[in-house]
């Protein structure tokens, strides 16, 4: 009797995507890889150019409509539409969704960075503009780069991921003291702790702390937002090329 022949699952990271663990490729492969992430930007920058200024609401792919935090972010997503500005998300499902679906149902701009990924991710059908990523980095640069402010709803790591990193730019003043709103007292509760005891041993400090705000008010959140936009943002519009073939 023959044994039966294995069937070989499909990798959870594509093939190509194995480069990083490899070591150094040929320069003409790395070349083109350097080409493949300007072009990620080029489309990400045209795509995007004409839809700020944004808020950004970053949170977890896997929580449905009954959930509280879904709820939630359907509210930011309104209370954003409603101060005239556009509402920015990783474009998939759960918290993403719920708040592209906020403003897309009350007349806002919606749009969405979503990422190439074997399995979660989809975009949603509340994005009125939407741009797919093959890289993470790249991403995460599109959804810092056209906002103007940043909720951090419940989520998982990719969250965590994204939260740190906005927080390290503004904490080293990389980029402009933009507003960072942690929202979940309960579910974000041991992060803080965590947080106030890297301060308590010297790995970060209190004026580190003061850059996030830490509520369960959607009203005070919405308040921070809006008196730092009040106080520090001018937009100007920006004209249009017809030799870049910029479209609306």
């Amino acid at each position: 009797m023959q044994a039966k022949e294995k069937i070989k699952e499909p990798p959870i990271i594509p093939p190509k995507q194995h480069v990083y663990l490899d070591g150094p490729k040929s320069r003409g492969y790395e070349l083109w890889f350097a080409w493949r992430v300007f072009w990620q930007f080029i489309k990400g920058f045209r795509k995007l150019h004409f839809m700020g200024p944004c808020i950004t609401v970053f949170g977890s792919a896997r929580f449905k409509e009954e959930n509280e935090y879904y709820q939630n972010a359907m509210q930011f997503g309104k209370r954003i539409a409603e101060m005239g500005l556009t509402t920015m998300t990783g474009g998939g499902p759960g918290i993403m969704e719920a708040a592209n679906r906020g403003a897309f149902e009350n007349g806002g701009m919606s749009i969405g960075c979503n990422i190439q990924l074997p399995f979660e991710q989809h975009v949603n059908p509340y994005v009125q503009k939407s741009v797919t990523f093959e890289h993470f980095f790249v991403r995460k640069v599109l959804l810092v780069k056209y906002s103007y402010a940043f909720i951090i709803m419940p989520g998982g790591f990719g969250t965590m991921d994204e939260f740190f990193e906005i927080l390290t730019l503004v904490q080293t003043k990389t980029v402009t003291d933009f507003p960072i709103v942690l929202f979940g007292k309960s579910y974000y509760r041991s992060l803080m702790e965590t947080m106030e005891d890297m301060v308590a041993r010297g790995a970060a400090t209190k004026d580190d702390l003061s850059l996030i705000l830490f509520t369960d008010d959607m009203d005070e959140a919405m308040n921070h937002i809006k008196s730092y936009v009040k106080d520090n943002y001018k937009v100007k519009p920006t004209r249009r090329f017809w030799w870049l073939f910029e479209k609306k």
